[in-house]
């Protein structure tokens, strides 16, 4: 079974049981500051799990585009990507335990459906802690479905339970379905828990049932919510029989051109290919979002990974610019199913302008290299002491600063007859990694979306702020993205040029004549073309559901949004404008907050 055809066999079968199809969502973040990209399915619906009303019903299935950067050094071996997407199907207050695990089986051992034979599935619960109870229920559903004891395994609250993404918040236990990928029928005493290298999870039933306290309490949730996710990629490589992602038809056709252009095959620089396949296949899904490359944020990340790209095409001999050649495989592939990636010129564009940047990089670097060996040649004729090593700490700088990987700088040593400190230079990177590391758990701790009062008043005014820059410097000062905290909102658009002294001046006084008003902040569920005849502001070319929240602010907004807003917008304050600057081609940043009345 093709990835295709896994993928429409799951919406299928969630739509049969009474789902509504969504899109998928952007994987640039709506409002939360907490996070980087989307991360999983159930991210986008983080308010509807929390009680909010979704337009589209109480029970959802989608194909979701997800991005994770926390295993981008293990990029290139057999599971892990940095783009995927996660089916999921959730219960929003409607069904519990018995339909969602009743019907997980029925997908995964139906004849119609991927008629797994039970043989090859085992299942983990969770065995229960000092805060919550052994999942029995789930054991005794599992059990009532024909699955006998010794394929149902408990295991501990690091391995069967979801939650909360911050301090407090939903969470609840979890069970998994895993595959048997060894050899033969697997024996009888094997299990997730005892022999993790020949079984692998293929889809995961996660119950919120508790909210946790700020003191640590467990107690039960008043609604409680299912969330499934099964990954595509990993699913569709074990029900065709295949040891990697990477061998599923997902990567054939980008695969096969990096073969074209590369001095390599496949077999010979694995890693590389992979690689750059994972990488710009990410890249060319961030662009379809409109995330552009920078030195922070998302930017940063998207720029990490296509630089690594170019650097492993550099490894295997690809010396021509290529990005724009593999993002077109990537959008043929993929097109059908995540219409934004028409936007093909804008994507290509964004690809080949970094390869652009970075080449010149690259040749900065080189000269970089023949400086420090010229330094070396300098310390010979004054000391007569012959250096033969690159430490550690100067190759690290050559690829943190200039983008070279270790292999590179190694390589130009070994043409030159020098060692490299490849020891210290992985001292170096652990180093820097661990900085990395404890630099985002400042910046993004806590929940997955802050719905604190502050937050929910500048998240209103940055509404009211879009309205007024559309307003003032036309309709294509559309949003490009936003990050909102308890203390800001920075909002990006798209305009030419900066921002004059008066024009800022005029988006402040429509903002604050807005809060002046106090004019009722109302919501409607309405179908998405009445929304746009309405002319709410929302990105039309893009995929929105059959019915849509909209906002109403009387003249002052009327905005498709998931929410939270105030009441009246006499709650706000005062609206003061901090920054506003340029953050690429066309693209502009405004800093802003609200302040007390004087």
């Amino acid at each position: 079974m093709n990835a295709r055809e896994l993928r429409q066999k799951f919406i299928q079968f969630f739509q049969e049981k009474g789902h509504t199809v969504i899109p998928s969502a952007p994987v640039l973040p709506e409002n939360d500051p907490t996070v980087l990209f989307t991360t999983a399915g159930m991210h986008p619906l983080v308010p509807y799990l929390m009680g909010e009303k979704h337009p589209s019903g109480t029970r959802l299935v989608n194909a979701q585009k997800c991005i994770r950067t926390g295993d981008i050094d293990e990029v290139g071996d057999n599971t892990h990507l940095t783009f995927f997407e996660m089916l999921g199907n959730w219960s929003l207050g409607d069904f519990f335990k018995e339909e969602a695990i009743a019907w997980s089986f029925e997908f995964l051992t139906g004849e119609k459906w991927l008629g797994i034979p039970l043989e090859k599935l085992s299942f983990t619960v969770f065995e229960g802690d000092e805060n919550a109870p052994v999942d029995e229920q789930a054991i005794a559903i599992w059990k009532s479905l024909g699955v006998p004891d010794h394929k149902i395994t408990k295991l501990p609250k690091s391995e069967n339970w979801w939650g909360p993404a911050g301090q407090t918040g939903p969470c609840g236990p979890d069970t998994e379905m895993f595959y048997w990928v060894g050899e033969g029928l697997p024996p009888k005493e094997s299990n997730p828990g005892n022999d993790e290298e020949n079984w692998v999870e293929i889809w995961n039933d996660v119950f919120m049932q508790y909210n946790k306290t700020a003191e640590g309490a467990f107690e039960p949730l008043e609604q409680k919510n299912v969330d499934t996710g099964m990954g595509l990629e990993r699913a569709a490589a074990v029900l065709q029989g295949k040891k990697s992602v990477y061998d599923t038809e997902l990567f054939g056709p980008i695969l096969e051109k990096i073969g074209i252009l590369s001095e390599f095959s496949y077999d010979e620089k694995i890693n590389s290919f992979r690689v750059i396949a994972d990488h710009l296949r990410a890249a060319t899904i961030m662009a379809a979002d409109r995330v552009k490359p920078s030195n922070n944020d998302q930017g940063y990340v998207m720029r990490r990974l296509i630089r690594r790209a170019i650097r492993h095409g550099k490894l295997i001999g690809i010396e021509e610019a290529f990005t724009h050649t593999i993002a077109k495989k990537v959008i043929h592939t993929l097109s059908d199913v995540y219409p934004e990636l028409k936007h093909e010129e804008e994507i290509l564009k964004t690809l080949s302008d970094e390869e652009e940047k970075f080449s010149k990089t690259i040749n900065q670097g080189l000269r970089e290299f023949e400086k420090l060996l010229s330094g070396f040649q300098k310390a010979f004729e004054n000391t007569g002491r012959k250096i033969t090593e690159i430490s550690g700490k100067q190759a690290f700088k050559l690829y943190d600063t200039y983008g070279f990987p270790i292999e590179m700088t190694v390589e130009l040593a070994k043409e030159k007859e020098l060692t490299v400190d490849v020891k210290g230079f992985e001292e170096a990177y652990e180093a820097h990694k661990e900085k990395s590391r404890s630099l985002s758990a400042g910046v993004f701790k806590g929940g997955l979306q802050d719905h604190s009062w502050e937050t929910t008043r500048l998240h209103t005014a940055t509404h009211l702020m879009h309205a007024a820059l559309i307003k003032i410097l036309g309709p294509h000062a559309t949003q490009r993205g936003s990050n909102i905290t308890a203390e800001r909102t920075r909002f990006d658009f798209q305009h030419p040029e900066k921002l004059t002294d008066e024009q800022k001046a005029e988006v402040e006084k429509y903002v604050n004549s807005a809060i002046a008003s106090d004019h009722k902040v109302t919501m409607e569920i309405i179908p998405f073309e009445e929304a746009k005849e309405r002319k709410a502001i929302g990105l039309f070319e893009d995929k929105y559901q059959e019915k849509v929240k909209v906002y109403d602010m009387g003249p002052w907004s009327l905005e498709l949004c998931g929410g939270p807003h105030v009441e009246h917008l006499g709650q706000l304050g005062r609206f003061k404008i901090k920054k506003e600057q340029s953050i690429g081609a066309g693209l502009r940043r405004i800093k802003a907050v609200l302040v007390d009345k004087k």
